[in-house]
């Protein structure tokens, strides 16, 4: 998949202390992508949007 168009951003969890920190591209048509903020050429992580919509759902409603 050409990732060259996502813009990423730092997830608003992620603390400032460069320890476990991810980000994400959700400017792709369908998909969500994530990665390694501290290894920005490994491995990505790509969903579909409606399952990373989901999940997000399910991690907030744990938080609150």
């Amino acid at each position: 998949m050409d990732l060259s168009g996502a813009r990423w951003r730092k997830s608003s969890r992620s603390g400032s202390d460069g320890g476990s920190c991810i980000e994400v591209a959700t400017n792709l048509f369908g998909v969500v992508a994530v990665r390694d903020s501290k290894d920005l050429g490994g491995s990505v992580l790509v969903v579909p949007a409606d399952c990373w919509r989901s999940f997000v759902v399910q991690v907030k409603g744990m938080t609150e």
